[in-house]
C-alpha cells in the first residue's frame, strides 16, 4: 500500500484520468472528492463488498436453477 500525505485542496492522480482531492478534514474524518470517467465504478468498500456478495449469491442461485431445469428436461 502506498501512503501519501495531502493537505486540503491537494490532489492525487491515479493513472491518466482519476483524481482524488482532499476537500475537508474534521477531526478523524476526511472528505475526499473523486473525479473519474463515468465508466469507472466508484463505491465505498463496505458497499462494494455487499454488491460482490449479492452477485456471488445470485450466481449460485442461477447455477442451482440451471441444474434443476436440466433435471426436469
Amino acid at each position: 500500500m502506498l501512503a501519501l500525505t495531502r493537505k486540503i485542496n491537494e490532489t492525487i492522480v491515479i493513472g491518466n484520468d482519476i483524481e482524488l482531492t482532499i476537500l475537508e478534514i474534521k477531526g478523524d474524518q476526511v472528505k475526499v472528492g473523486i473525479k473519474a470517467p463515468k465508466s469507472v465504478p466508484i463505491y465505498r468498500k463496505e458497499i462494494y463488498l455487499q454488491i460482490k456478495e449479492a452477485n456471488k449469491e445470485a450466481a449460485q442461485t442461477s447455477a442451482t436453477d440451471d441444474m434443476i431445469k436440466k433435471l426436469f428436461e
